[in-house]
């Protein structure tokens, strides 16, 4: 089998996630992994200059959002992966590898598409009805960013999102119309963000994005 195309981009962001084998739970406590995961990112920006947007952890796979100004996603994450990978398992004492396979990504093309994304990351806790409040989640750089714990993970500031907190986290927070979640999740799956009714119509679907 070929290897999977995918788009090289100095100016758009990239959705990025990545799963635990067999889709198990990581091997260590959460509190742990997230550690590791904040020295290597922390790494990972500096040493392959990219750009981190957004980070969720979940109990068995991660969310990502960044961009590369150097168009070297595929070395950034061949060293995130296998940095984190390696060391969650060699703390566990495990010999099976970490992840299930290889990361997938979905470039992001729209400010638009971007929005839509942001919002699902910071959203997975409730989603997954761990928590009531996105910003009560403590493996997020969101919890981070709004100063409730150290954040070492170095987030980006070139958007202008907080520049209204209370709005921006009243957004988050209000919950998806009818199956809007599950378009926004299937447009994640390809390659190129994209809404099944903008491939047919070249136009963008404009699901409720209002940040009141």
């Amino acid at each position: 089998m070929g290897r999977t195309y995918r788009q090289v981009s100095t100016e758009y962001p990239y959705h990025v996630t990545a799963r635990c084998i067999n889709k198990e739970w990581f091997s260590l406590p959460l509190e742990q992994v997230w550690g590791i995961f904040c020295d290597y990112l922390y790494i990972t920006k500096f040493g392959f200059e990219i750009n981190i947007h957004s980070f969720v952890l979940m109990n068995n796979h991660f969310h990502l959002i960044l961009s590369t100004p150097k168009g070297n996603l595929s070395q950034a994450m061949h060293y995130l992966m296998m940095t984190t990978g390696k060391t969650i398992s060699k703390e566990a004492g495990r010999i099976n590898q970490t992840f299930g396979g290889p990361y997938f990504s979905s470039i992001m093309k729209n400010h638009h598409y971007y929005l839509h994304a942001y919002k699902y990351v910071y959203r997975n806790p409730i989603d997954a009805k761990i928590c009531s409040r996105a910003d009560l989640y403590p493996y997020s750089t969101l919890s981070g960013k709004l100063g409730q714990h150290r954040l070492s993970i170095p987030i980006c500031n070139d958007d202008t999102l907080f520049n209204d907190v209370e709005g921006t986290l009243s957004w988050i927070q209000k919950d998806y119309k009818m199956n809007d979640r599950d378009l926004i999740k299937k447009a994640l799956s390809y390659r190129e963000f994209y809404f099944a009714k903008d491939r047919s119509s070249r136009q963008n679907c404009h699901l409720e994005l209002e940040i009141s």
